[in-house]
């Protein structure tokens, strides 16, 4: 059975959007008249996700406030960093409350439509521990390019290279034996501590099946997802 459950990494200080969204934690910030948050999490209930973890840090009563126990059938658990830990600390501290064997991982200010099941899929396809979703975009620059090949990324492209391709979207699957090897520091990168080493072991899935790619951390974007999300309910 697909693995059911989800961490979103939504401890972030949203240092991007001060001035425009202030006094507020990153996914909280409103998007077409709603939370970011709950945009997600209402994806999330749709494609089958039964219980969320949401780890949380800066202003994590204020999210606890907003979402409560349930949302939409899911059950939510919280994990509060009790200090900054990156992305890897956060995930190793939520995945404490894991009921399962394996879960989903999301950043709490990004948005792509895929669905969950078919990520793990991929990773289970070619025995990957992990499982990283792609977006294209038309300019790479930003971002950094993800290189693949017969559906694993072999390789991170720094930022800077201009033209089209396929980027790191924040979404990721990880099964047991990726979160026991998490390492054991408190606070570390998921994407420097845990991604680029497997990448470049061949033990990361590319998954491209994706759309709708959009980073709310970033001004330009936050402001597009107000048209994008307009007519959303």
């Amino acid at each position: 059975m697909p693995a059911d459950e989800a961490i979103i990494l939504a401890g972030g200080f949203g240092t991007r959007l001060r001035g425009i969204v202030d006094d507020l934690p990153k996914p909280l910030a409103p998007v077409a008249g709603r939370p970011f948050l709950a945009r997600l999490l209402d994806r999330l209930a749709g494609d089958g996700i039964r219980r969320c973890i949401l780890a949380t840090g800066y202003l994590a009563e204020r999210i606890e406030a907003v979402v409560g126990p349930r949302w939409q059938g899911m059950e939510i658990a919280y994990s509060v960093e009790p200090a900054p830990l990156g992305t890897g600390g956060a995930i190793r501290l939520a995945a404490r409350l894991l009921q399962g064997s394996g879960t989903h991982v999301l950043n709490g200010d990004t948005w792509l439509a895929y669905v969950p099941a078919a990520l793990e899929a991929a990773a289970r396809a070619i025995d990957a521990p992990m499982a990283m979703a792609l977006a294209r975009v038309d300019d790479v620059a930003r971002y950094g390019a993800v290189d693949i090949d017969a559906g694993r990324a072999v390789a991170f492209r720094e930022k800077g290279e201009r033209g089209p391709g396929w980027i790191n979207a924040g979404c990721y699957f990880l099964d047991a034996r990726a979160l026991d090897a998490l390492p054991a520091t408190q606070a570390f990168s998921f994407e420097h501590a845990v991604l680029q080493p497997g990448v470049a072991r061949g033990e990361v899935a590319a998954f491209t099946a994706t759309a709708g790619f959009i980073d709310i951390g970033v001004p330009e974007d936050f402001a597009r997802a107000q048209g994008l999300f307009a007519d959303a309910p």
